[in-house]
């Protein structure tokens, strides 16, 4: 193992000096190595990593079908994440791969641009994702709203359910612009149900589902589909016309100028990413129009992917104990997307069900990972020929059990219950729009929507309101008035806060503003604040500022606000705001009303 981890150093090295980022590179594997390694570890994480392998092999391969594109492309995602982020990234115990998440927006970009623009927007997607990690923004994700996310998931889950009818149903489904037109296209071709591949679909959900419920060990996924396979050619030797969709059937491969059935049994070789094609067409050409068209989507690609990533080292480090950095986590990821795509990888991400199963297999380190990776290298070489014959209902069968884990359906109802009625419109609306448009929107608008609602809470939490019990406490006297800012101000509440000043007693010759409940202010709370001290200083009122936080001090310092004599003064507290305000009270001279009224001219 020394041979590994001086070979791992000098790669992280070499990597940490080109990107900047020394301090957070390869951070999962650098704190696993500083804790020692044993023997007893290696092994741990040799049982692991093959019991990882086994879960990822089949879902690889099935999630890259539910991508648009042929199932070893899935394979090599697995391989190449596998072992680049997990030794690169910052966590100890985390499986990344292919994800169901990404499906809703891959699809589409395989539509419109082919399995090209596909690995181009993934590698564009590493170098977002490279730039959040170095920016150190790993930390800016879990300000995303909790029914944002809760809402697009399970959108997303049941459009993936929804687009697997076809394959349950044994129907050769043409491509959509979305779930609507996809379910409208399967409902018309109803009258073309193959028998044999709703059997087959049928068997592989039941062996799903009742498997773990009898057995633990041994991954259903694993039993379920080679089962459906030895039944399906069982099935098809004893019927006459039992005949089912198998990936050697549905997926072919030039290889050498030979045409190979199924996946080649090669392992992922050196491509560039713009020039990979599947059924003879030209090589997309590499423009900087192409980038253009394709930056939305690798846009959306890398925030799913980090979201993603980052919830699920989240949950490694609750079930094991450990702690990743979210920004080492984020660069390894990004490296990750970069290198997949020249291998012939789809974008990947941390894979919640696989690093779930890693932890519980007993994982102890990052070589966990690089294990299941050298697993199904090793599985696409040797077992290429037998991949070929899992039946296609057999995989969407799997996609199906995938969603429903993924969807958290009593959770999502839990939040329809129990949340506030606004986070519920949230929660509805990312939902909606993710199933009927698109998940880039969804998200976007849910994020917006959660800012506004968040800026009208803290606006009506942001106040200012006459301390009428610290006046009769401290025997204020009548020319002082006491007001307590309470709150951010910030641009959804400054201006709101600001006006309850609008109507200062007309006895008030000195005005104290208690702000120590003020922890930030912006460039829209520093105008409220110098418009309402310009209006009270024109009406001849002393302006005292007490309590400041240090953050508001310096950005009144900064703009130039400072101590003007008979005008506007700083107090560190409270009571002393109110000592220098009955000082300045005993030294002005009280002014006599103008004749004929009772009112008495403010300043004198």
């Amino acid at each position: 193992m020394r041979y590994v981890d001086e070979l791992t150093d000098v790669v992280r090295q070499q990597l940490a000096l080109a990107l900047g980022v020394k301090d957070q590179l390869a951070y999962g594997l650098r704190q696993r190595l500083k804790a020692g390694y044993t023997g007893a570890d290696f092994r741990a994480d040799l049982m692991a990593g093959l019991v990882v392998g086994v879960v990822a092999l089949p879902l690889s391969m099935a999630l890259a079908i539910a991508s648009g594109v042929p199932p070893q492309h899935g394979l090599y995602t697995a391989i190449i994440a596998g072992v680049v982020a997990a030794l690169l990234g910052g966590t100890q115990l985390q499986v990344t791969g292919p994800t169901a998440a990404f499906v809703v927006i891959l699809l589409p970009v395989v539509k419109e641009y082919g399995i090209a623009g596909l690995l181009v927007s993934g590698m564009m997607a590493g170098l977002i994702l490279i730039g959040m990690g170095v920016a150190r923004l790993g930390k800016l994700m879990q300000f995303i709203p909790h029914p944002v996310t809760t809402g697009f998931t399970t959108g997303i889950a049941l459009v993936i359910a929804c687009l697997q009818l076809g394959g349950l149903l044994g129907l050769n489904v043409p491509s959509s612009d979305g779930v609507v037109e996809y379910v409208e296209h399967v409902w018309a071709g109803r009258a073309g149900v193959s028998w044999p591949d709703v059997v087959i679909a049928a068997f592989t959900l039941a062996v799903l589902i009742v498997w773990p419920r009898l057995v633990k060990r041994v991954p259903a996924p694993l039993v379920g589909l080679v089962a459906a396979a030895l039944l399906a050619l069982v099935l098809g030797e004893l019927i006459a016309g039992f005949d089912v969709v198998t990936i050697r059937s549905k997926f072919q491969t030039l290889v050498d100028g030979e045409l190979v059935r199924g996946i080649p049994p090669l392992p992922p070789l050196p491509v560039l990413p713009w020039e990979v094609t599947e059924d003879g067409s030209a090589a997309l050409p590499l423009s900087f129009q192409m980038i253009r068209e394709l930056l939305p989507s690798a846009f959306a690609i890398a925030m799913l992917g980090a979201i993603e990533s980052l919830m699920a080292a989240t949950v490694a480090d609750g079930m094991s104990g450990t702690k990743h950095d979210p920004n080492a986590e984020l660069i390894g990821l990004g490296v990750a997307n970069v290198l997949c795509p020249f291998f012939g990888g789809i974008p990947a991400t941390g894979a919640l069900a696989r690093t779930a199963t890693n932890v519980r297999a007993g994982a102890r380190s990052p070589f966990a990972s690089v294990i299941h990776a050298v697993f199904v290298l090793a599985c696409t070489i040797a077992l290429a020929p037998l991949v070929g014959y899992l039946p296609m209902a057999a995989m969407a069968a799997l996609l199906l059990i995938v969603a429903k884990n993924m969807s958290e359906a009593r959770h999502f109802v839990r939040l329809l219950r129990a949340a506030p009625r606004s986070d519920v419109m949230v929660l509805l609306t990312c939902f909606t729009l993710t199933v009927l448009i698109d998940m880039v929107v969804a998200v976007s608008v849910g994020v917006m929507l959660a800012a506004l609602l968040f800026m009208r809470r803290m606006a009506v939490l942001t106040q200012v309101k006459l301390d009428e019990a610290l006046h009769q406490e401290l025997d204020i006297p009548k020319g002082v008035r006491l007001y307590e800012i309470a709150g951010p101000m910030f641009f959804g509440a400054a201006k709101s806060a600001m006006e309850a000043l609008d109507t200062v007693h007309s006895e008030a010759r000195v005005v104290i503003l208690s702000m120590r409940g003020v922890p930030v202010m912006d460039a829209t709370g520093l105008v409220a604040l110098e418009t309402m001290l310009d209006r009270l200083h024109r009406s001849n009122r002393k302006v005292i500022l007490a309590a400041l936080q240090p953050e508001v001090a310096a950005l009144l310092d900064r703009a130039g606000i400072k101590r003007q004599p008979g005008r506007l003064a700083f107090a560190p507290d409270v009571v002393t705001a109110i000592s220098m305000a009955i000082v300045h009270e005993a030294r002005t001279p009280q002014a006599t009303p103008i004749a004929g009224t009772n009112i008495v001219p403010p300043g004198h």
